[in-house]
């Protein structure tokens, strides 16, 4: 014997048969509470309006229903969707990458890029390379980075403190 056939997976909200609670506090086209009743009698209700009774609270004890019609409710719903994601702004992570005896001009090229990622809402990440001899040195590269710290301290705050990680030291700067 062969198993019975499984409802599609709803994609949305569920909508006339396909609600499962029996009873709904349904909302009118208009926006009128009609009181809690049962979903038959209010898909049969929203059927002599010409919608459908749309499913827009699940959640909410009893479910809240609405008579609407379904295709516009999902075609609005992914519209707002689009351009909810268009809007959307991704923080980036921006590297800068230094050496413990850099000199102060390329210093300071270093932290106006440092200010313009901050500016623009990027997360940077300053990465201090030690190469050789440098490696025993460490709290000159500290040193840097805590200047760095203060230099972008009006606009910028420490994620990840100073660390060293192998033969780098790592610290991540996001905006305020």
């Amino acid at each position: 014997m062969r198993r019975p056939m499984a409802p599609p997976p709803m994609n949305g909200p569920r909508f006339n048969e396909f609600i499962q609670s029996p009873r709904v506090r349904v909302i009118d086209q208009d926006g009128e509470n009609l009181g809690v009743m049962y979903t038959r009698e209010a898909m049969d209700q929203a059927k002599e309006v010409g919608l459908d009774l749309v499913e827009v609270s699940p959640n909410a004890d009893p479910p809240v229903a609405k008579f609407l019609d379904v295709g516009k409710y999902k075609y609005e719903a992914q519209k707002k969707a689009n351009q909810a994601r268009k809007t959307q702004k991704t923080q980036e992570i921006k590297e800068i990458k230094m050496r413990p005896n850099i000199d102060d001009h390329d210093y300071d090229v270093k932290v106006k890029a440092i200010h313009k990622f901050i500016g623009e809402g990027d997360k940077v990440k300053v990465t201090l390379r030690f190469r050789g001899r440098e490696l025993s040195h460490g709290q000159l590269g500290m040193q840097l980075l805590q200047r760095v710290q203060q230099d972008c301290a009006e606009d910028a705050k420490i994620e990840s403190y100073p660390r060293m990680e192998g033969r780098q030291m790592l610290m991540v700067l996001s905006p305020k």
